[in-house]
C-alpha cells in the first residue's frame, strides 16, 4: 500500500458498518492487474494482460471464524459474501486464539510504492524491452542461444477495514525483465548444453539494466560448459548471490511464527541461543525501499517494520501475524501475508536479508584455498527438512583452488544441516542484490560442507 485514498476503502467501510453485535468483521478489498510478455527470436510468443478485483470477508464470533470471498465488487455479490461468511461461522471450530488484529500504535514508514511512469508505460514499449534484452543476450557470446526473453509487471490497489479499528488503503506497482539462456559446445557425442539466466528489477522500466542482465545470463550458461563430476570431499563453499537468496528463503520458513507454535521449526524454544556465527545478522525489513517486496503495511493493515531475527549469531525473535503472536504469547511483528482477497492472512518474512559485509565475491574467493563456488542449486526446498534441519541438494558450480576459480563441476550434492551451516558461515559478502523475490542475495562463505560427487 502507499497511502493512496482508494474508493475501495469505502467498500470495506460499508461492510464493516454492517457488523452485528458480538461480531468481529474484517473486509479486504483488492483491484489490480498484470502484464506478461514472452519473446522468442524477435517475435511475441506469449502475451497476457489480466485484470482482477474482489473482496474477502472474515467474521469471528464466539471463537469461531467464518470466511467467504467473491471475484467481483458488485454490491449484490458483496451482500451475499457477507451472508455466507456469517453462515460459515457456525461451522467453524472454537479457537481460543481467534481474533482480528488490533492497532498497535507502530507508525507507518512512508514509502514511494507507486510509479506513474510504469503506470503510463505503453504496451509496445514493454514488448520492445523484451526484444532488446533478447538481442543483447544473443550478442553477448556466440555460444549462447536465448530460450526466452520476458517482461512482467503488476499493479495493485487494496483496502482493509475491521471492527477493531484497522483502516488502511493504498496502491503499488513494480516490474522486471528476465532472460533464459542455453550455451552450446562440442559436436556429436561430445555436444553439451548448459543453462543460465539474467534479470533486472525496478519500480519503473527506467531502472532496468538490460546490459547487465544479458551479460549475466550469458556468463551463467557458458561458465559451466565442460563441467565434470568431481570427487567427494569436505570443503568451503561460496554461494553466488542468487543461491544465497534461495538459501534465505529456506531459512525464512524456520523463522515463521506459525511454524514455531506448531513445533515445525528447528529453532523452537531457542530464543537467546547462539544459532549462527557471530558475523551473521538476519533482518526482515520491508521498509527498505531497495527491496523488491518493500511495503508499508502487512496483510492485516498493521505497519510493516524492521525486525532483527538473528543478531550477531543470537536468535532474538520470530516473525508473527496477530494470530501466531497470540498463540506464542507475544505481539505481531507486522508480518501478516496475504495472497489476495481469496484467503485469510498467513505469516512470513516480507523482505529478508543478511546484513552485508564489505568485500566483493572476488575478494572472498581469494581467501579460499580449497572450495566450490556454487552457482546453481536444484530442488532446494524439497531437499531441506525444516524440522530436523537436514540439508541435501543438487548443485553445480566452479571449483576454487588456491584463491582462484577453476574448472566447472556438476552432478554433485551439497549436504549438511541448516544448524551447522549457519554456525559455519565464515563471511558475508558486500555484493547485496535485491531480486524479484522476498529475500536478498549476496555472496556467502560457508566452511566444512560435504560435496558428494564421484
Amino acid at each position: 500500500m502507499s497511502g493512496f485514498d482508494s474508493d475501495l476503502q469505502e467498500v470495506a467501510d460499508r461492510v464493516v458498518a454492517q457488523a452485528a453485535p458480538g461480531e468481529q468483521v474484517e473486509a479486504y478489498v483488492t483491484r489490480g492487474g498484470e502484464t506478461e510478455v514472452r519473446v522468442y527470436e524477435g517475435e511475441v510468443e506469449h502475451f497476457v494482460s489480466a485484470q482482477s478485483e474482489g473482496i474477502g470477508i472474515r467474521i469471528i464470533a464466539d471463537g469461531r471464524t467464518g470466511f467467504a470471498y467473491a471475484g467481483t465488487l458488485d454490491e449484490t455479490a458483496i451482500g451475499e459474501v457477507l451472508a455466507e461468511a456469517r453462515d460459515n461461522v457456525q461451522f467453524g471450530t472454537v479457537d481460543e486464539w481467534a481474533a482480528l488484529a488490533e492497532p498497535d500504535g507502530v507508525a507507518i514508514t512512508e514509502q514511494t510504492l507507486w510509479n506513474e511512469e510504469l503506470a503510463a508505460h505503453p504496451t509496445d514499449a514493454k514488448i520492445e524491452l523484451a526484444k532488446e534484452l533478447e538481442q543483447l543476450t544473443s550478442a553477448a557470446d556466440q555460444r549462447v542461444r536465448v530460450d526466452e526473453s520476458n517482461y512482467a509487471d503488476a499493479h495493485g490497489e487494496s483496502a482493509v477495514a475491521s471492527t477493531n479499528g484497522i483502516r488502511m488503503s493504498g496502491r503499488e506497482n513494480g516490474c522486471y525483465v528476465s532472460v533464459s539462456t542455453l550455451a552450446d559446445e562440442g559436436e556429436g557425442e561430445d555436444a553439451e548444453t548448459q543453462t543460465g539466466f539474467g534479470f533486472s528489477v525496478g519500480r519503473s522500466p527506467a531502472e532496468f539494466d538490460l546490459a547487465r542482465a544479458a551479460r549475466e545470463a550469458a556468463d551463467r550458461a557458458t561458465r559451466l560448459l565442460g563441467a565434470t563430476q568431481p570427487k567427494s570431499k569436505r570443503l568451503t563453499v561460496v554461494l553466488d548471490p542468487f543461491v544465497t537468496a534461495q538459501f534465505l528463503g529456506v531459512i525464512s520458513s524456520t523463522m515463521n511464527g506459525e511454524a514455531v507454535v506448531k513445533g515445525r521449526s528447528i529453532f523452537r524454544d531457542r530464543i537467546g541461543d547462539d544459532v549462527a556465527a557471530p558475523v551473521v545478522t538476519f533482518v526482515d525489513d520491508p521498509t527498505n525501499p531497495k527491496a523488491y517486496t518493500s511495503t508499508d503495511v502487512d496483510g492485516e493493515g498493521l505497519a510493516a517494520r524492521r525486525n532483527v531475527l538473528i543478531d550477531n549469531g543470537v536468535l532474538r525473535q520470530f516473525v508473527h501475524n496477530s494470530y501466531s503472536a497470540r498463540r506464542a504469547g507475544t505481539s505481531s511483528t507486522g508480518n501478516a501475508t496475504r495472497g489476495g482477497f481469496a484467503g485469510t492472512p498467513g505469516v512470513g518474512c516480507l523482505a529478508l536479508s543478511l546484513v552485508p559485509g564489505e568485500r566483493s565475491q572476488e575478494e572472498l574467493i581469494a581467501d579460499v584455498s580449497d572450495g566450490l563456488l556454487v552457482q546453481q542449486m536444484q530442488g532446494l526446498h524439497s531437499g531441506v527438512n525444516p524440522i530436523s534441519g537436514d540439508f541435501s541438494t543438487g548443485a553445480a558450480g566452479m571449483l576454487i583452488e588456491n584463491g582462484t576459480v577453476g574448472r566447472p563441476v556438476r552432478e554433485i550434492t551439497i549436504a549438511s544441516t541448516l544448524q551447522r551451516m549457519l554456525l559455519d558461515i565464515v563471511e558475508v559478502g558486500g555484493d547485496i542484490d535485491w531480486l524479484p523475490m522476498n529475500s536478498a542475495g549476496m555472496s556467502l562463505v560457508i566452511s566444512d560442507v560435504t560435496m558428494s560427487g564421484a
